[in-house]
């Protein structure tokens, strides 16, 4: 009788909590870092990038905090995001995991990203990263000995590409650290398919 009433409560439990949803804690975190230079597209990155990322994340458990250098909103196609803090404010130990949406924004250097995305990857964090932000990475020097996902249309245009390893255009881990190749943006551009869900689902795995 006692292994029955046992065996019981062992399906209930794998109902309630099966083994594709492990738990997650209510503290864990997940930082998603947004640009804030001009967008070739903000209304296809924000509906179409980032809310995707942050309904899958926050499905799966996760607060998704945002932060951007300026901490100032973003907003376009009826979507508005407001970043809970600014780029300078962030402790990486504060975040389980870390999420880059490409943004289809111009490129720059953002002071202290890549200090700060190296503590991340050297304390065992994993590092989510999507078409125009693996080029954010690269400039940050992060990518250096690294395999990375990115469209090989494009792989000339950064020479910042030049101390890493170019492995195709879906997503490619190496490591904590994760790479996709298609934005949307991109994926319009290239007739391609867009790597944002593949793009999560991968930092998911890691986190769980």
């Amino acid at each position: 009788m006692k292994r029955l009433s046992f065996l019981v409560l062992a399906v209930l439990v794998l109902c309630v909590f099966p083994f594709s949803s492990p738990l997650v804690g209510q503290d864990s975190k997940v930082l998603m870092i947004v640009k804030d230079a001009p967008s070739q597209n903000l209304a296809l990155a924000l509906g179409s990038e980032v809310a995707v990322m942050q309904n899958m994340l926050r499905g799966a458990g996760f607060q998704v905090l945002i932060a951007s250098p300026s901490g100032t909103p973003l907003s376009a196609g009826g979507i508005t995001i407001t970043p809970d803090l600014t780029l300078a404010e962030v402790q990486v130990a504060d975040y389980d995991g870390f999420i880059l949406p490409c943004m289809a924004a111009e490129e720059a250097f953002l002071p202290g990203l890549g200090s700060m995305l190296m503590e991340a990857l050297a304390t065992g964090k994993p590092v989510a990263a999507q078409a125009g932000s693996v080029v954010t990475l690269a400039k940050a020097g992060i990518l250096r000995g690294r395999r990375f996902a990115f469209p090989e249309a494009w792989v000339a245009d950064v020479p910042e590409f030049g101390e890493s390893v170019h492995a195709g255009e879906g997503i490619v881990e190496d490591g904590k650290l994760i790479t996709s190749a298609i934005s949307p943006y991109a994926a319009e551009a290239l007739h391609a398919e867009d790597g944002t869900q593949a793009l999560t689902g991968a930092l998911i795995k890691q986190l769980w």
